[in-house]
């Protein structure tokens, strides 16, 4: 036998062709099968750390009895195609916490310093609105009136409406701090828009030039005592000489005048302001009782002087309307103050004794006429008086009010224990 052939193969016969193409066949599918495995290791990559094992090679199914007969192998089944492990991605390295910037980050650390920084700026935004120190002095023209009397609220909430300066309260604010509070000047003022505060109190401070002549007639002063006031305003002429023959009829109120206009145009103006406040009054009493419109405003001159609040006009011409009836001297010593000129202090006995028509303690009935120019509610009381029978009155201690009685006797009792007040 040869030593070629297979040990433990009875059949082998060397020189059978078939029996040596056997045995060629298997030789090649043994190094097929060799080859297949050593490529198999080749291709396979090494293990990736921390990777799972790789899956192990299918298990060779058993020889046959033929092929352990022949000496063949069985073929291994195909293994699928190795597919590569997923590689991980390597671990990104932690993110450095964020860092605030330096300012925010100041302020988390310390917040007492954050509260102290927020006023700081607080007050510094307060005292910018305040002093504004780069403010102008406005643009446009804004004309403003400042009422006579008025208080510096007043005063901010006028130029803050009319857009001259930007916030009242702080407005009152400078004027306080600067200290002019009592320096501001009533008038009209012609002003700009968008004012600095301190440039609205400069202006406001300065008296303003004067473009009309104001001249203010109180209730009751007769011809002589409105003179000086006319004169003062810078009319020019003679009141005195202007309003002859228009006593009591001259009404009494505020006028504004050209400066240094005739003293007629004043006159003319308090004649015209009573024509047109009388017209409104009701005189059908007074002429029941024969009076005319002269004697309702003598009367009424009357009730000016002597009443000293509202509620007792009617009073006192109810008192004068009675005496008259009753044919009783009045008694007004408002009407000798006039004819003597005294206003202001206590009248003499010879002062109450002068011998003039408008001495109604001497003479019976009205006097010739009014002692002054009354105003609209004394009018109205001349033209309508109380419904009362009184025929005295008194002047009480306070000076203000009146002891009013129908008996003599009262009167004259309420005279022994408090005077004539």
């Amino acid at each position: 036998m040869s030593d070629d052939r297979r040990l433990g193969d009875p059949f082998a016969d060397p020189e059978d062709p078939k029996a040596a193409a056997r045995e060629q066949r298997r030789r090649e599918r043994e190094e097929k099968r060799r080859a297949k495995e050593d490529g198999r290791r080749a291709e396979a990559p090494p293990p990736a750390p921390q990777s799972p094992p790789p899956s192990p090679e299918p298990p060779v199914p058993p020889r046959t009895p033929d092929e352990d007969f022949w000496g063949e192998d069985p073929e291994p089944p195909a293994a699928p195609p190795a597919e590569p492990p997923a590689r991980k991605a390597p671990p990104r390295p932690p993110r450095p916490p964020r860092r605030s910037s330096g300012a925010l980050a100041a302020l988390r650390r310390h917040p007492l310093r954050a509260i102290g920084a927020l006023a700081a700026l607080a007050v510094l935004w307060f005292l910018l609105a305040l002093f504004q120190p780069f403010h102008g002095d406005g643009s446009g023209r804004v004309v403003v009136t400042v009422p006579k009397g008025a208080s510096v609220s007043e005063v901010g909430d006028i130029l803050d409406q009319k857009g001259v300066v930007s916030s009242s309260t702080l407005f009152q604010m400078r004027v306080t701090i600067a200290g002019k509070r009592s320096d501001l000047y009533p008038g009209r003022f012609v002003l700009a828009s968008g004012m600095s505060y301190g440039s609205a109190i400069d202006a406001l401070s300065t008296a303003p030039l004067k473009k009309v002549a104001t001249v203010t007639i109180p209730e009751g002063y007769s011809r002589e005592q409105v003179a000086p006031l006319a004169e003062e305003a810078g009319l020019a002429g003679s009141y005195m000489k202007a309003s002859r023959g228009h006593e009591g009829f001259l009404f009494p109120d505020t006028f504004e005048l050209k400066p240094g206009a005739p003293v007629a145009d004043l006159v003319q103006l308090q004649l015209q302001d009573f024509k047109r406040r009388v017209r409104g009054v009701d005189m059908s009493y007074a002429k029941s009782k024969n009076l005319t419109l002269h004697d309702v405003i003598t009367i009424a001159s009357m009730v000016e002087r002597e009443a000293m609040v509202e509620k007792e006009r009617p009073l006192v011409a109810a008192v004068i309307y009675n005496r008259l009836k009753d044919g009783i001297p009045l008694g007004i010593d408002a009407t000798t103050r006039f004819a003597t000129g005294n206003y202001e202090e206590p009248l003499t006995e010879s002062e109450l004794a002068i011998d003039s028509p408008y001495n109604t303690r001497t003479n019976p009935g009205l006097p010739p006429g009014p002692i002054g120019s009354p105003g609209l509610a004394s009018i109205e009381a001349a033209a309508h008086p109380a419904k009362v029978d009184y025929l005295y009155f008194a002047r009480k201690p306070d000076h203000l009010h009146h002891f009013f009685t129908a008996s003599s006797t009262e009167f004259e009792n309420y005279l022994a224990t408090h005077g004539y007040g």
